[in-house]
């Protein structure tokens, strides 16, 4: 089944990789996914709302949680972070025309560059804008909307032609809050 065109998420494509993930980097953070999703007591099928300036429904599907995993992401703070990233890829993906191409550098102000996989190596940045992600494993409203103030804050230092996505997910319901700039 293609996924790209559906109204579902399994979370185990990440293991497909993008153009700037690797399969395993993806397999892993597919891992994270499904255990901040299986803390949260989320059955599969349970609805990702995305919110904000992209707007979706999607129902999730992950792996089995083994107790390995749970002692490997037993780091709730970096699970958390790295399950956002596989949350916000997949989410990208079905919602634009973007996909990850390029890990950005420290110090730039988000994660991730964004563009086609099919740029053409001698436009570098043609069609590419930036990516900046956020993980709460629990939060109400208002801390989200302040985690997005704070990404928008973020990216200022590489503001200039090229857009930004923030994307904040918060797990506990689970949602994702979306804005562009």
């Amino acid at each position: 089944m293609d996924s790209k065109n559906s109204d579902s998420i399994f979370l185990t494509d990440l293991a497909k990789g993008f153009p700037a993930i690797t399969p395993v980097f993806g397999a892993t953070i597919a891992e994270a996914c499904a255990v901040c999703l299986s803390d949260r007591k989320h059955p599969q099928g349970i609805n990702l709302i995305v919110e904000g300036d992209l707007q979706a429904k999607f129902k999730l599907y992950w792996q089995p949680v083994t107790p390995q995993m749970i002692r490997c992401w037993n780091d709730l703070e970096f699970t958390t972070e790295q399950a956002a990233y596989g949350i916000a890829f997949m989410t990208l993906t079905k919602l634009t025309d973007f996909t990850v191409i390029e890990r950005s550098r420290k110090g730039t102000g988000f994660d991730y560059w964004l563009g086609s996989d099919t740029n053409d190596s001698k436009l570098p940045f043609q069609n590419k804008a930036r990516l900046e992600v956020s993980g709460i494993r629990s939060g109400d409203e208002k801390r989200i909307n302040v985690r997005v103030k704070q990404k928008l804050e973020q990216t200022k230092p590489s503001d200039g032609i090229f857009p930004a996505y923030i994307f904040v997910v918060e797990f506990s319901k689970p949602i994702v809050i979306t804005a562009k700039k």
